[in-house]
Protein backbone atom coordinates (compact mmCIF):
# COMPACT_ATOMS: atom_id res chain seq x y z
CA UNK A 1 0.00 0.00 0.00
CA UNK A 2 1.06 3.65 -0.66
CA UNK A 3 1.17 6.14 1.32
CA UNK A 4 -2.22 8.44 1.11
CA UNK A 5 -2.11 11.80 -1.01
CA UNK A 6 -1.23 14.47 1.27
CA UNK A 7 -1.44 18.24 1.48
CA UNK A 8 0.14 21.02 3.51
CA UNK A 9 -1.36 23.78 5.12
CA UNK A 10 -0.01 26.49 7.07
CA UNK A 11 -2.97 28.13 9.70
CA UNK A 12 -3.80 31.87 9.57
CA UNK A 13 -4.65 33.86 12.08
CA UNK A 14 -8.20 35.10 10.79
CA UNK A 15 -9.08 31.32 10.80
CA UNK A 16 -9.12 31.15 14.39
CA UNK A 17 -11.84 31.97 17.60
CA UNK A 18 -11.63 33.51 20.44
CA UNK A 19 -10.41 31.05 21.95
CA UNK A 20 -7.20 31.06 19.79
CA UNK A 21 -7.30 27.94 18.27
CA UNK A 22 -8.72 26.74 14.69
CA UNK A 23 -12.17 27.22 13.90
CA UNK A 24 -14.39 23.98 13.47
CA UNK A 25 -15.55 24.65 10.04
CA UNK A 26 -11.98 25.37 8.73
CA UNK A 27 -11.13 21.98 9.06
CA UNK A 28 -13.65 20.92 6.56
CA UNK A 29 -12.51 23.43 4.26
CA UNK A 30 -8.68 21.73 4.73
CA UNK A 31 -10.31 18.73 4.52
CA UNK A 32 -12.05 19.73 1.14
CA UNK A 33 -8.39 21.52 -0.10
CA UNK A 34 -6.82 18.27 -0.20
CA UNK A 35 -9.62 16.35 -2.19
CA UNK A 36 -9.28 19.54 -4.94
CA UNK A 37 -5.23 18.72 -4.45
CA UNK A 38 -5.74 15.50 -4.78
CA UNK A 39 -7.97 16.20 -7.83
CA UNK A 40 -5.43 18.24 -9.60
CA UNK A 41 -2.44 15.74 -9.41
CA UNK A 42 -4.59 13.23 -10.89
CA UNK A 43 -4.94 15.59 -13.27
CA UNK A 44 -8.25 16.32 -12.95
CA UNK A 45 -9.79 19.87 -13.09
CA UNK A 46 -13.23 21.29 -12.06
CA UNK A 47 -13.38 22.86 -16.01
CA UNK A 48 -12.75 19.03 -16.98
CA UNK A 49 -15.42 17.55 -14.49
CA UNK A 50 -18.18 20.33 -16.03
CA UNK A 51 -17.08 19.59 -19.35
CA UNK A 52 -17.83 15.60 -18.84
CA UNK A 53 -20.73 16.53 -16.84
CA UNK A 54 -20.36 15.33 -13.75
CA UNK A 55 -19.39 16.56 -10.45
CA UNK A 56 -17.89 15.31 -6.97
CA UNK A 57 -20.27 15.61 -4.34
CA UNK A 58 -20.11 15.40 -0.44
CA UNK A 59 -22.93 12.71 0.98
CA UNK A 60 -21.71 11.96 4.83
CA UNK A 61 -19.14 13.86 6.72
CA UNK A 62 -17.59 12.78 10.21
CA UNK A 63 -14.99 15.12 12.03
CA UNK A 64 -13.15 14.21 15.46
CA UNK A 65 -11.44 16.98 16.91
CA UNK A 66 -8.44 15.15 18.56
CA UNK A 67 -5.96 18.26 19.23
CA UNK A 68 -5.92 22.30 18.97
CA UNK A 69 -4.51 23.82 16.40
CA UNK A 70 -2.95 27.18 16.42
CA UNK A 71 -2.02 30.39 14.32
CA UNK A 72 1.19 29.22 12.35
CA UNK A 73 0.88 25.47 12.89
CA UNK A 74 2.18 23.91 10.24
CA UNK A 75 -0.28 20.65 9.39
CA UNK A 76 -0.37 18.31 6.49
CA UNK A 77 -3.75 16.92 5.70
CA UNK A 78 -3.82 13.14 4.05
CA UNK A 79 -7.22 11.66 1.18
CA UNK A 80 -7.08 8.20 1.08
CA UNK A 81 -9.82 6.87 -1.40
CA UNK A 82 -11.78 3.70 -0.68
CA UNK A 83 -13.78 2.81 -3.52
CA UNK A 84 -15.99 -0.36 -2.88
CA UNK A 85 -19.07 -1.10 -4.74
CA UNK A 86 -21.40 0.97 -6.14
CA UNK A 87 -22.10 4.69 -6.49
CA UNK A 88 -20.69 6.04 -3.31
CA UNK A 89 -16.82 5.63 -1.93
CA UNK A 90 -15.42 6.51 1.45
CA UNK A 91 -12.37 9.33 1.74
CA UNK A 92 -10.58 8.77 5.04
CA UNK A 93 -8.51 12.14 5.77
CA UNK A 94 -6.32 13.12 8.81
CA UNK A 95 -4.70 16.31 9.70
CA UNK A 96 -1.53 16.21 11.55
CA UNK A 97 0.95 18.52 12.84
CA UNK A 98 4.48 18.72 12.23
CA UNK A 99 5.77 16.60 15.38
CA UNK A 100 3.34 13.91 14.40
CA UNK A 101 0.36 14.71 16.58
CA UNK A 102 -3.19 13.90 14.94
CA UNK A 103 -5.28 16.99 15.11
CA UNK A 104 -8.56 15.36 13.64
CA UNK A 105 -9.63 12.93 11.64
CA UNK A 106 -12.37 13.44 8.68
CA UNK A 107 -14.30 10.25 7.38
CA UNK A 108 -16.55 11.12 4.50
CA UNK A 109 -19.11 9.83 1.92
CA UNK A 110 -18.91 10.92 -1.57
CA UNK A 111 -20.49 10.15 -5.13
CA UNK A 112 -19.94 11.60 -8.61
CA UNK A 113 -22.98 13.16 -9.44
CA UNK A 114 -24.48 13.42 -13.48
CA UNK A 115 -25.41 17.43 -13.49
CA UNK A 116 -27.91 16.99 -16.26
CA UNK A 117 -29.39 13.77 -14.19
CA UNK A 118 -28.88 15.28 -10.75
CA UNK A 119 -27.97 11.52 -9.57
CA UNK A 120 -25.13 10.06 -9.04
CA UNK A 121 -23.74 8.00 -11.43
CA UNK A 122 -23.12 4.16 -11.75
CA UNK A 123 -19.00 3.88 -11.01
CA UNK A 124 -17.70 6.46 -9.89
CA UNK A 125 -14.49 4.98 -9.37
CA UNK A 126 -14.24 3.92 -13.20
CA UNK A 127 -15.02 7.78 -14.27
CA UNK A 128 -12.21 9.00 -12.11
CA UNK A 129 -9.91 6.31 -13.77
CA UNK A 130 -11.41 7.43 -17.20
CA UNK A 131 -10.47 11.56 -16.24
CA UNK A 132 -7.40 11.00 -14.61
CA UNK A 133 -4.27 11.46 -16.52
CA UNK A 134 -2.68 9.59 -13.00
CA UNK A 135 -4.87 7.46 -11.61
CA UNK A 136 -2.29 6.31 -9.14
CA UNK A 137 -3.15 9.16 -7.12
CA UNK A 138 -6.67 7.82 -6.05
CA UNK A 139 -5.22 5.01 -5.37
CA UNK A 140 -6.69 3.05 -8.88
Amino acid sequence: MTEPFSVGVTVRGYETDVQGHLNQSVYVNYAEHARWSLLQAAGISQAGLVAKGVGPVALEMTVRYRRELLAGDEVEVTCDFDWGEGKTFRIEQTIRKADGTVAAEITGVGGLMDLKERKLVADPKEYFRALASDPRVFGL
